[in-house]
């Protein structure tokens, strides 16, 4: 019996921790008009705008609520972990999380901050008289219209 609990107990803890661990790239829960966006403070309230990545030094969920917000912060602020992380942005059709960096974005559309960049995941969703462009090119004109304001 004491071999058993000798094999069990270290068997039981990895479950219960495996059980626990939230890695990197995991989605955390938005708790919608009450989170706050991580770099203007504003209620985190439309659900086809906001972003979210989790700061893989302190595993704190970084939540902003335009995508433009999110490219000033890391301009700010200029984590170590800027061009690593995973990065998720709500689809503009339907509100789903998608890869940041994946998504295709559109520049005319009203968001919280007046950024105007909405995701989408597929080009398939996006009207063809828009102007698409890529994740890096949404963080480079973010700069651009925040240095303008």
């Amino acid at each position: 019996m004491k071999n058993m609990k000798l094999i069990l107990t270290p068997l039981l803890m990895l479950l219960f921790l495996g059980c626990d661990s939230k890695t990197e790239s995991s989605l955390g829960k938005i708790h919608w008009d009450r989170d706050m966006c991580t770099r203007c403070v504003m209620v985190v309230s439309d659900r086809h705008n906001t972003v979210q990545l989790t700061d893989p030094t302190t595993k704190k969920q970084l939540v902003f609520d335009d995508i433009g917000c999110m490219a000033v912060w890391f301009d700010e602020t200029n984590p170590a972990y800027k061009n690593s992380v995973k990065i998720w942005v709500t689809d503009a059709k339907n509100g789903k999380f998608i890869d940041a960096r994946t998504a295709f974005y559109t520049t005319q559309n009203v968001t919280p901050m007046s950024f105007g960049f909405s995701a989408y995941k597929s080009k398939a969703e996006i009207d063809d008289k828009e102007e698409i462009i890529s994740y890096d090119e949404v963080l480079k004109r973010s700069l651009k219209i925040n240095l303008e304001q």
